[in-house]
């Protein structure tokens, strides 16, 4: 009988697994390459978890954010370079999207005036810094589409064949 995770050393990959009542045995089978005892040395932090074994979970557990999760929480280089991604329903992403898409369309004739001589002075850093911030936005409503439609293909609800070819 294989020893029981304490609530102490639950890390999500273990929720993952768990919510959808796996065992690590069961888990194991699902994830070419992944044994039963290097999956409970990754869920209780005994040893480090690799992209490729993220992305054989991600699949297994039909869970696309366990990706963004890794790149935003353990990888050096997604840290300071991915935005992190949080669930949401497609309306809220499309609404939030077309706010920032708005509110950027006000933004367009500034960001031309700043940047059309390829500097930015110390009176243009504000509005700058406020229409970066927006593009962040932006970026992140487009990273959270794509995990809705990552997430939605993987529940089998979005023929993936049919989307690709029709990119």
């Amino acid at each position: 009988m294989g020893k029981r995770s304490i609530k102490e050393n639950k890390n999500i990959y273990f929720e993952c697994r768990d919510s959808l009542g796996l065992s690590r045995a069961q888990a194991s089978e699902l994830m070419e390459g992944i044994s039963e005892s290097s999956l409970e040395k990754m869920e209780t932090g005994k040893t480090n978890i690799y992209p490729e074994d993220v992305v054989l979970m991600a699949k297994a557990y039909k869970r696309p954010d366990l990706c963004n999760y890794y790149c935003t929480h353990e990888c050096a280089i997604g840290k300071t370079s991915v935005p992190e991604v949080k669930i949401s329903s497609l309306s809220e992403i499309v609404l939030g999207m077309l706010s920032s898409l708005n509110s950027l369309e006000r933004q367009k004739d500034r960001l031309i005036e700043i940047t059309a001589d390829g500097q930015i002075s110390d009176d243009e850093l504000e509005d700058f810094a406020n229409i970066q911030k927006q593009l962040e936005h932006i970026d992140a409503t487009v990273e959270a589409l794509k995990l809705w439609v990552n997430g939605t293909i993987a529940e089998g609800k979005i023929n993936k064949e049919k989307l690709d070819a029709l990119k």
